[in-house]
């Protein structure tokens, strides 16, 4: 790590690029300013950047005053990205993480930020996670990595994290690991953050509590149909992997969802569908495909028909 000016004090700076979740930030730098306090010494140095030092807008609308990302000697850089961070990737961008890199800073990516790195090839052969909204576009991207769905992940000199609320239990992980438990938990208090949750804990609710749904059959087929959305099963493919017979998972479909196995199944594909289009720079073609479509026209009548307009309106 780069040596500081202040050997008790760890630069942690938040690179923030537009439209980055502001509750994401908060719940990030939260605790290393309470822990600052409850220490009565600066122990860390809280610094928003951005690429030209201007101000950012986050998704509600708040403007933060940034200072300019330079190569000065600093602790921790976490890239903080929301809405579609596809679209935030540059040139310039990439090569000032890779510089960063080289330079034996340790990167951090929050809610889409790991997209970024994985932009810029620095979460190659890494433990990472990344914000589940974010998940699919960074797969369709880069094939060769491999994101797990967890709350955070501490790789060595990489930190990753989902987002949301997320960070309070990373930062919680962080200072536990530099200052002790004892004073972590007094951070986490502070913030009425009882139940710190481990790193592999989900980012999103059961499926149980998603769908509704208690049936354990139903579940299992549920998680199957969101797990194979490029390559859907038919129903006697589902049927043979439930170990029911066809007439019992359509009954199971009718019962408790109020619906036929094509029209949810169709409804999950084209719900990743959307995020696609919202999230990653594939084409409404490559999209089709993605998302288990015969041709495009197939794939741009059957999204008209369920959000009312066509996939190119949706992405513009």
């Amino acid at each position: 790590m780069a040596e500081q000016s202040n050997r008790l004090t760890q630069t942690m700076d938040f690179l923030l690029l537009p439209g980055f979740a502001l509750m994401s930030y908060a719940s990030a730098t939260e605790p290393l300013r309470a822990a600052n306090l409850l220490a009565g010494q600066p122990l860390y140095d809280v610094r928003p950047l951005s690429m030209d030092g201007s101000a950012v807008t986050s998704s509600s609308g708040a403007l933060i005053s940034c200072e300019r990302l330079d190569p000065s000697p600093r602790h921790t850089v976490f890239v903080c990205a929301g809405g579609n961070p596809s679209s935030f990737g540059s040139p310039a961008l990439y090569t000032a993480l890779r510089q960063l890199s080289r330079n034996g800073v340790r990167l951090g990516g929050i809610s889409g930020g790991p997209y970024i790195l994985a932009g810029a090839g620095l979460l190659d052969g890494r433990d990472f996670t990344i914000h589940w909204e974010h998940s699919a576009a960074l797969v369709e991207a880069f094939p060769d990595l491999n994101p797990r769905q967890a709350r955070f992940v501490l790789d060595g000199n990489r930190i990753t994290c989902g987002g949301g609320v997320a960070p309070l239990d990373m930062m919680h992980a962080l200072i536990s690991e530099r200052m002790g438990a004892d004073f972590a938990r007094r951070v986490s208090d502070w913030y009425l953050h009882t139940a710190v949750a481990e790193p592999t804990a989900p980012q999103r609710a059961s499926a149980a509590e998603r769908f509704r749904v208690n049936h354990p059959v139903l579940l299992n087929v549920l998680e199957k149909m969101e797990a194979a959305i490029e390559q859907p099963l038919d129903r006697a493919q589902m049927a043979d992997f439930a170990r029911v017979s066809l007439r019992h998972l359509d009954r199971l479909f009718a019962q408790y969802l109020n619906a036929g196995y094509s029209e949810v199944y169709r409804n999950f594909r084209l719900a990743h569908a959307k995020r696609l289009l919202q999230q990653s720079p594939l084409s409404v073609s490559e999209i089709a495909v993605a998302t288990g479509f015969s041709s495009a026209s197939h794939f741009c009548r059957a999204y008209a028909g369920l959000f009312g307009k066509s996939p190119k309106k949706e992405r513009q």
